[in-house]
């Protein structure tokens, strides 16, 4: 693979950052640009390196790369003036210079690269796709496996969140680990981005509708789910989530390798006994292995099993996995603590967590309310992913909150009603159409002893920060 210069457009987003990180750790010359740099990403890409350019201007054209990788956040959008959103694109469009996209060339020049083809194993799922990511690379390189990855944040027990990895001994291929996105390649290219990866591993770890903007109903995410079985060799393992009707409907599609199993209600192949915090894990009815650890919450233990079952797949015992995550520590901005004000049991505790689909907002809350018991949990929430931006999954906000003492959803950029979609949950929840209004909201609210989650998948205007700063006078 001879040394490129790839510019990438869209590089701040965390698969694209990912990317960039590999190509420059690979020996590329990599620059990007992007519009509302914010870290943690911006900061990690700096550190390495990359030089980063503010928006889409045409004038880019002028660093003559070898290869534009093209992130799925651009298109062919206009302006209201009729000018072009992305002028850059339009400019490569024009002169037909060489583009690709960023799944395509993590696959031609990473994954599969000529000659040094890897064994991936990849996370799929609506929920939990980061975190299981994280598990999986921890357990592997805990195993002295030196695994390569890519997840879509910062794991703490490796700071970066993305490397190359090297060839450990023992085995045939270098191991990649990767998180596995359903959500579409590019603007010239719908298929999902894991199509791209090719797995030898792959965990479907859960699947509900989600991306409304992309998929009109759960049938067609399911489609793309098998897509996904479709790649994996017969030698190959698919790790999968039996209590999912969802998923068995996708393995009832066709399968061509072994399917292990694992889930809570379902009889299954592979079982947990225990607290989510403390369980054994058990393969055909047998303790193989047990979990002592910090997180809290059933989807991790369910994460945690899956990742568990990767890992067997490419030689690591169970036991050993299982003593792996007893040193797990979590994603940034996986129930992150940001800060306290006051001191024991009655300071006030602020938390960043990525969640933003109802499940995984209900899951959050469950998972922190299993910590703190009774004390007092105040959810703050901006819908700001493409689907619930959209406003298709509002009904079900009520339900992903239920466990929350009190509720602050920020509305702006909603062309729906959030305070008429919340009205179930009466005097538990309160509305607000800029930040400096919700944090008031929120000061007004809190009590010595309260437990502030905030919930976002992007910045979510520096909240946490102010929240501190606020409740601290």
């Amino acid at each position: 693979m001879g040394r490129m210069h790839i510019h990438i457009l869209g590089v701040c987003g965390t698969f694209m950052g990912g990317l960039a990180a590999l190509a420059r750790e690979a020996g590329h010359r990599v620059t990007g640009c992007d519009s509302g740099v914010y870290p943690p990403m911006s900061d990690q890409l700096r550190a390495l390196g990359i030089e980063l350019i503010e928006g889409y201007s045409a004038d880019q054209f002028a660093l003559k790369p070898d290869m534009f990788v093209v992130g799925n956040v651009v298109s062919r959008a206009r302006l209201a003036d009729g000018s072009p959103r992305y002028p850059l694109m339009e400019a490569i469009l024009e002169a037909g210079l060489p583009y690709t996209s960023g799944p395509q060339w993590l696959s031609d020049h990473v994954l599969h690269a000529p000659g040094q083809s890897r064994h991936v194993l990849a996370i799929a799922g609506t929920h939990g796709k980061t975190t299981t990511t994280a598990m999986l690379s921890w357990v592997l390189e805990h195993a002295g496996l030196t695994p390569g990855f890519l997840i879509g944040g910062v794991p703490l027990n490796f700071g970066v969140s993305a490397r190359l990895g090297a060839l450990a001994p023992g085995q045939s291929r270098p191991l990649f680990v990767i998180e596995a996105d359903e959500y579409d390649t590019a603007f010239f290219d719908k298929r999902s981005k894991f199509v791209h990866y090719r797995p030898r591993t792959a965990v479907l770890n859960n699947l509900e509708f989600d991306h409304a903007d992309i998929f009109p109903d759960l049938a067609a995410i399911e489609r793309q789910f098998h897509h996904l079985v479709r790649t994996v060799p017969a030698s190959g393992r698919l790790v999968v989530n039996a209590d999912q009707e969802s998923l068995q409907r996708v393995l009832a599609m066709g399968q061509w390798s072994e399917v292990a199993g694992f889930g809570l209600s379902q009889p299954s192949d592979w079982q947990v006994r225990g607290e989510p915090n403390d369980f054994e894990v058990l393969h055909h009815g047998m303790v193989k292995g047990r979990v002592q650890w910090a997180l809290g919450g059933v989807h991790n233990q369910m994460n945690a099993l899956a990742a568990v079952i990767a890992a067997e797949h490419v030689g690591v015992a169970v036991a050993d996995a299982c003593h792996a995550l007893s040193s797990f520590e979590n994603v940034r901005r996986r129930m992150e603590v940001r800060g306290k004000v006051g001191a024991g049991a009655q300071a006030i505790t602020v938390y960043d967590d990525f969640a933003h689909h109802p499940t995984a907002i209900r899951t959050t809350v469950d998972g922190l309310r299993r910590q703190v018991g009774q004390a007092r949990i105040l959810a703050v929430f901006e819908p700001r992913s493409n689907t619930m931006k959209l406003g298709a999954m509002k009904s079900q906000l009520p339900w992903s909150l239920e466990q929350a003492d009190l509720s602050f959803c920020h509305t702006a950029g909603l062309d729906w009603d959030a305070a008429q979609a919340l009205s179930p949950m009466g005097l538990k929840v309160q509305t607000a159409g800029d930040i400096d209004s919700l944090v008031a909201l929120v000061k007004a609210a809190a009590r010595p002893g309260d437990h502030v989650l905030c919930m976002s998948n992007g910045g979510f205007g520096g909240v946490h920060g102010k929240l501190l700063q606020a409740l601290q006078t």
